[in-house]
């Protein structure tokens, strides 16, 4: 029974050997093919999900490190993204000018970014235009509020001279 054991165990080491192998030469290769299309539209679109998983330090750390790089299309989109993201301090103005660069430029390198630009583009144009609109509501409501308590003060006006007043006498009798 041990020669069994013997072989069974020499087949699994055999086995963890193999798989350990297989695992340490897949990797480098998946990082070369992440390396190779770091540059394309889709790797833009991966650096925005990983935004998400960024602590606000690391945020503003990106910001930095994008700022002092050299400008390509595709630094300048994920800058734009950066700059657009809900959970740092957001700059759709700057954002909008370095997509408009990019949708600008006739560089092949920028071309291939040409439809994302534009996706970001509209929708930084589109959540500026919410904000506009939500601006002119906050200060239609508090036009609103200023009338309604300038209304209730005369009322209150009102209703103080109406217990100032004195009372009419009533008529006695059956005068009419």
């Amino acid at each position: 029974m041990s020669s069994k054991f013997l072989v069974l165990r020499r087949g699994l080491a055999s086995l963890l050997l193999a798989v350990t192998l297989a695992a340490c030469t897949t990797l480098p290769t998946a990082s070369k093919a992440v390396r190779a299309n770091e540059n394309t539209p889709d790797a833009a679109l991966g650096y925005y999900q990983g935004l998400a998983r960024m602590t606000p330090a690391e945020l503003g750390r990106e910001r930095m490190v994008l700022v002092a790089v050299p400008q390509t299309p595709y630094t300048q989109v994920r800058l734009a993204m950066l700059l657009g993201h809900p959970r740092v301090q957001q700059d759709l103005g700057k954002g909008l000018a370095l997509l408009d660069s990019v949708l600008k430029s006739s560089d092949p390198a920028a071309q291939l970014f040409h439809p994302l630009a534009r996706q970001v583009a509209d929708n930084y144009l589109e959540r500026l235009k919410l904000e506009g609109q939500v601006d002119k509501q906050g200060q239609q409501l508090k036009d609103s509020q200023r009338k309604i308590g300038e209304l209730q003060d005369k009322l209150d006006s009102l209703a103080d001279i109406e217990r100032t007043l004195t009372p009419r006498p009533r008529a006695v009798g059956g005068k009419r």
